[in-house]
């Protein structure tokens, strides 16, 4: 049985995606290149959801866009446990409904940049959000650069700009799946065998910042625990607030 765009009340909880014109960062050096975060929540158990984990491949290759792969827990009940799903990042989703005032908490939902939503499938739509997300976001951006040295992984994150005023962020460092292939047994995509990219495996706050420069060093060794081949390091406003920046790894 097909379900069109599911939908569930706010909660609480928090996380990411990026502000318009964020400064994006490669495993040798950083860029000057500006990227928006497209975040897909998404379900096994949702048959509504293929298209939209097919279109953030698209996205994933693009050169101005960071893209994260969230997925619930939320319809388990349905006859299949989603296996990459985390109750935090339901938890987030819900989070990010309550601060936009909307309520709006589906899948496949893309949420653009911390402060816009589209359904997860329909490319035109998340293209309006990015641009739209870019130009209110534009004044806010903040430098950030993330590389290793060794087995130090460096994040630096710059100053506010012009000196102004700021609300405090936090740094947060998601380590990233590059795409994952399940083959689902039952629900509503039973028999389907289904590639999701860019799959958040775990999430961390690293960091605080309060519009002054921060440099923050990890080991990479305790990083690359957990299955992820990747990482991505973003700093958002408040707790469910716009992203200032983000930096990707896409290679440990």
């Amino acid at each position: 049985m097909a379900k069109r765009f599911r939908v569930r009340t706010a909660g609480l909880f928090l996380l990411l995606a990026l502000a318009a014109g964020a400064y994006g960062q490669t495993a040798l050096g950083a860029s000057s290149r500006p990227v928006a975060v497209v975040e897909l929540f998404t379900s096994q158990g949702c048959s509504s959801c293929p298209p939209a984990d097919k279109l953030l491949e698209k996205f994933k290759v693009r050169d101005d866009v960071v893209t994260l792969t969230f997925n619930v827990d939320y319809w388990d009940y349905l006859g299949w446990k989603d296996t990459l799903a985390n109750p935090a990042y339901s938890a987030r989703q819900r989070a990010y409904a309550s601060a936009r005032g909307d309520g709006q908490v589906y899948t496949p939902q893309a949420v653009i940049n911390g402060t816009r939503h589209a359904v997860g499938s329909q490319e035109a739509a998340i293209e309006r959000a990015i641009a739209r997300s870019r130009d209110e976001l534009e004044k806010l951006r903040v430098p950030l650069k993330m590389w290793t040295e060794g087995d130090t992984l460096v994040i630096e994150t710059g100053a506010a700009p012009n000196g102004g005023r700021v609300k405090s962020a936090t740094i947060w460092l998601a380590l990233v799946k590059k795409s994952k292939t399940v083959a689902i047994g039952r629900g509503e995509n039973g028999g389907r065998t289904i590639t999701y990219h860019s799959v958040v495996r775990e999430l961390t706050p690293v960091g605080r910042w309060t519009g002054q420069a921060v440099t923050i060093k990890l080991p990479k060794h305790h990083l690359m625990s957990g299955g992820s081949d990747g990482c991505t390091v973003f700093l958002q406003q408040d707790t469910a607030g716009a992203i200032l920046a983000a930096a990707e790894m896409q290679d440990w």
